[in-house]
């Protein structure tokens, strides 16, 4: 991947193709991995990038307001866009691997995998480069920043990246390796909502301290965060359809500084998932109610900020049921799994599957020497992904785009 190569059609499937570059997508893979960057700001990060696409026939842009990169890949002959993302952001997490590549800034980590999607995605458009001869249509590549809560998706759109080729995109794609629960090389997606849309709830709920021994002096504010907190899961089982759950966690409760000190006031932090739009617009309104409600029984005040971070991410039924036949019959029968609920975290790629009918996969990386079922989950400071699936996912980026550009996906019954 350093530009040099002349570009044209192999008769080689996309498979056979991926393997013979596979040791370049570790390279690359390995080289992101020892530099992490966090957010909207990824400068070496899309140096690298861009390092790796050189030489393709590609038409690069970058992004204003973050450090994306756009490629598009016009087919030979005129056709519809399809649009392939792979995220390219890190964590705040101290990395405690002991493998042959590790992070080399402090306190950063990929301890999401983003470092093999995007090297996945530039793998995706060496193969597609050498295929532009057999494309009706073009293909965006969408190198996104600030997965990790800061929304890039959103921005991109706002950007242009649905607009990069001139035409909408008819379909959307993304992968996302998952470092335990599956074993490496599976496939994961379904129809419908495939990640839970993520909000913040913020609180702050005001009193009167006084001396613990006396609290009918005072207005206690801990007792009512308190009744709150458990008011809030009571809702969610009471308001919310048990088929289309809503689930709210108190990840953060802080008030007082002494034991016989009644503080003025108390605070608390939760997140909110859902998995229906319905539900996302409702829980909102619910929440804050509940909240009012439960102050002014108390004589108290509250202050509640409610933040709407991602929607759910939803697939489209007819491109979650075409990537996954596109799994089977590129990889095998074994290698696909439809799941049979929505995953509970959240993404960003929501933002475009509220824009394109899009298919979101998992991919297991799980490397061959753990137990998926006690291996460290993403975001671990020990979450291990093995280099074996690059190949893979940078073949099956490249099938979903060239199958969608040359047949129509059929709707299947139910």
């Amino acid at each position: 991947m350093n530009g040099t190569q002349t570009w044209r059609w192999s008769p080689v499937s996309l498979r056979e193709a991926a393997r013979d570059i596979s040791e370049e997508l570790v390279r690359l893979r390995h080289a992101l991995h020892r530099e992490p960057e966090l957010g909207l700001d990824l400068p070496r990060t899309q140096e690298k990038v861009l390092t790796a696409l050189e030489g393709l026939p590609l038409e690069i842009s970058t992004g204003k307001r973050l450090s994306s990169v756009t490629a598009v890949l016009r087919g030979a002959r005129p056709g519809p866009t399809v649009l392939l993302r792979g995220d390219m952001d890190a964590l705040p997490v101290t990395e405690r691997g002991t493998g042959p590549v590790v992070s080399q800034s402090p306190g950063l980590m990929h301890a999401c995998g983003h470092d093999l999607h995007t090297t996945m995605l530039a793998g995706a458009a060496h193969l597609l480069a050498a295929r532009r001869d057999r494309l009706a249509g073009d293909v965006v590549f969408m190198f996104q920043p600030g997965e990790e809560g800061a929304g890039g998706a959103k921005i991109m759109i706002e950007e242009g990246v649905l607009d990069a080729s001139g035409r909408r995109p008819v379909a959307a794609y993304a992968l996302h390796v998952i470092s335990s629960l599956l074993p490496r090389g599976v496939f994961v997606t379904r129809s419908g909502p495939i990640m839970a849309a993520a909000d913040r709830l913020l609180v702050t709920v005001r009193g009167a301290g006084g001396h613990g021994s006396t609290p009918h002096l005072a207005r206690d504010p801990i007792t009512a965060a308190c009744e709150m907190v458990t008011a809030l899961q009571t809702m969610v089982t009471r308001g919310f359809d048990v088929f289309d759950p809503v689930v709210v966690t108190v990840g953060s409760f802080h008030a007082g500084t002494a034991d016989n000190i009644i503080p003025d006031e108390a605070r608390f932090e939760a997140t909110i998932r859902s998995f229906s739009h319905s539900a996302h617009e409702r829980v909102q309104e619910r929440i804050l109610k509940l909240l009012d409600g439960i102050a002014a029984a108390h004589g108290l005040e509250v202050d509640a900020k409610y933040d709407v971070s991602y929607p759910v991410t939803v697939n489209s039924a007819v491109e979650a049921e075409f990537a996954g036949e596109t799994v089977r019959e590129v990889f095998d029968e074994h290698r696909f799994v439809k799941a049979p609920q929505p995953f509970t975290g959240a993404e960003d790629f929501s933002f475009i599957c509220d824009e394109v009918p899009s298919a979101f996969l998992a991919l297991g990386a799980c490397p061959a020497d753990l137990d998926p079922s006690s291996a460290a989950y993403n975001h671990s400071p020990q979450a291990a992904f093995d280099d074996a699936v690059l190949a893979d996912g940078a073949a099956l980026y490249a099938e979903l785009a060239e199958r969608r550009l040359t047949q129509e996906p059929t709707p299947q019954s139910p």
